[in-house]
């Protein structure tokens, strides 16, 4: 039977718990275990997807299609184990399948109540699919004490009892801040955020105290004293150089070893953390570095471009070079030869980044041009690849009208929506003008890379699988203008209908793609493309 672990977060919000559970996971792991994590979120929303940016950050989506919180892309970067539907789940998925249930009948008659029907529902999907699985980390989303996450709550704590204890570890993550004034760190709220926590049955086994200074052994023995737990148990977690050095330095304080021991087991292998340390070397010692300007309009918070962020990372670390990414609002481009020069002159590539909505197109359409005149590198990606699409239709196929139907009526659409594709279930159909939630094409769908491509040498297969997130698409029937103008469909739908990848062969780096490779770049990993798109910066670098 899996043992379950539950991560709590108290006295603020952003504290890390997604990374801390991908860090404990990955250190879990190392030592051979099989895990998985899994993520409630308290909101009322069915999921992210339509949700703004700026509210939540980038919606991380998995194969099989779901559209969950960014925190599993952590998990899947950290374990490599690929996420699924069923690990992420919001409140608001939870009560739409209770009321649906209701509606049919299904309580035959009973009042529907929170306990049992919500704390069982969630239980139940804690425990959905885990028999083949040494540990299952659940993290709760939100802070302890908010409404919204009471039946999570309640949920763990009765699983807890429903388990044995000897299968339940809990983690509670706090923050011990430092006042300046006093020139002291403060244990009161970790004091106050457990007491709040075990007035709700949970007595929490260990507790992972972020701090911005090392936590003298006076303080921690009071947190231990004041919050009943070992002295041991009270991790201290400061901030880290790199998201990739946590799961080492969380070793090094014994955070692996004491959930363990919380668990009776004593008799665990040492963790074989060699790979960990290798991309840490490669992080910490470039040796080069270059700069990549992702032209963008969410660039205000970079949590909407979260693992585009760690992709580049990555396609540094394959390349042994740190990347410097530059920031730039599509919205700010006034669109003339000389702003646009001042901006994309210093970068030695250019990224164009998936999104929704005309705001900005113009600026990033003008970045495309830019990379293609100046023989700089260019990857776009999902609306990246509809706008070079749209710049090579106005500047090199003679379609100068081209637009996309997503920003209005048009008499050149260079890109329309979707309204039917083929996937793995069959035939999907979606009507223009309904619900957004859920109507786009989702998850890993198959391409077929042309053999004398450039992304196939990059590949190293004709054959590929990717993750979609899009409502859009490249109308097909412009093929043979755009490749007359020098804009190669190099990759395509198994049908033949959906074009997937375009790239310049007359250009030194020049990729578009439909999907979103970041979404499957790891650490251990980095994805072909961002790995030759970085290798191109380099060159770039050293012609500057």
């Amino acid at each position: 039977m899996a043992r379950y672990i539950f991560i709590t977060g108290g006295v603020v919000s952003s504290l890390g718990k997604g990374l801390m559970a991908a860090s404990l996971a990955a250190l879990l792991q190392a030592r051979g275990y099989r895990v998985r994590i899994r993520k409630f979120d308290p909101y009322l929303n069915v999921d992210p997807g339509t949700m703004s940016p700026y509210q939540h950050g980038e919606v991380y989506v998995t194969d099989d299609g779901a559209e969950t919180d960014l925190d599993l892309g952590h998990y899947e970067r950290f374990t490599g184990v690929s996420a699924r539907q069923s690990d992420n789940v919001t409140s608001g998925r939870i009560y739409q399948q209770i009321i649906t249930r209701e509606r049919r009948g299904d309580y035959l008659g009973a009042t529907v109540q929170v306990i049992p029907h919500v704390t069982d529902a969630i239980k139940a999907f804690a425990q959905d699919q885990t028999e083949d699985l040494d540990f299952v980390l659940c993290e709760i989303g939100g802070t302890v004490g908010d409404i919204e996450s009471l039946p999570f709550i309640e949920a763990i704590r009765q699983l807890r009892n429903d388990l044995g204890r000897e299968n339940t570890v809990s983690i509670h993550v706090t923050l011990v801040p430092y006042i300046a004034a006093a020139g002291e760190l403060k244990t009161k709220p970790t004091q106050h955020s457990v007491r709040e926590l075990t007035s709700l049955g949970i007595q929490p086994d260990v507790l992972l105290c972020r701090c911005e200074k090392p936590l003298p052994e006076g303080e921690r023995a009071k947190i231990a004293a004041f919050c009943n737990v070992r002295k041991e148990a009270v991790i201290p977690a400061l901030d880290a150089p790199s998201i990739y050095a946590v799961p080492l330095q969380y070793h090094r304080e014994g955070l692996d070893s004491e959930v363990l021991r919380a668990f009776g087991i004593t008799d665990a292998r040492a963790p074989e953390l060699a790979r960990w340390d290798d991309i840490v070397e490669r992080f910490q010692h470039p040796e080069g570095e270059v700069t990549i300007g992702v032209v963008g309009k969410y660039v205000g918070l970079q949590d909407a471009y979260k693992s585009l962020n760690e992709a580049l990372v990555h396609g540094g670390m394959a390349n042994r070079v740190k990347v410097n990414i530059r920031w730039i609002d599509a919205e700010l481009f006034a669109h003339s030869d000389a702003e646009i020069a001042a901006a994309l002159e210093p970068v030695h590539g250019i990224l164009v980044p998936g999104g929704f909505g005309e705001r900005g197109s113009e600026g990033k359409i003008a970045s495309v041009r830019f990379a293609r005149e100046r023989g700089v590198p260019f990857f776009g990606i999902c609306l990246g690849m509809q706008m070079a699409c749209i710049e090579g239709a106005r500047n090199t196929a003679g379609i100068p009208a081209a637009s996309s139907t997503e920003f209005g009526p048009t008499d050149e659409p260079i890109v329309g929506i979707i309204t039917e594709w083929m996937s793995a279930e069959g035939l999907q159909t979606r009507a223009d003008g309904g619900d957004l939630g859920g109507t786009m094409r989702l998850g890993a769908y198959d391409a077929v890379l042309a053999g004398n491509s450039h992304v196939a040498a990059l590949y190293g297969s004709t054959e590929i699988s990717e993750r979609h997130r899009h409502r859009y698409e490249v109308n097909g029937e412009y093929r043979d203008r755009l490749e007359k103008g020098g804009l190669v469909f190099s990759g395509m739908s198994p049908d033949g209908l959906l074009p997937e990848i375009v790239e310049r062969p007359d250009h030194p780096w020049f990729v578009g793609v439909q999907f979103h490779p970041e979404l499957k770049s790891r650490p251990f990993e980095p994805h072909p493309l961002f790995a030759g798109f970085i290798a191109a910066a380099v060159k770039q670098a050293r012609l500057v």
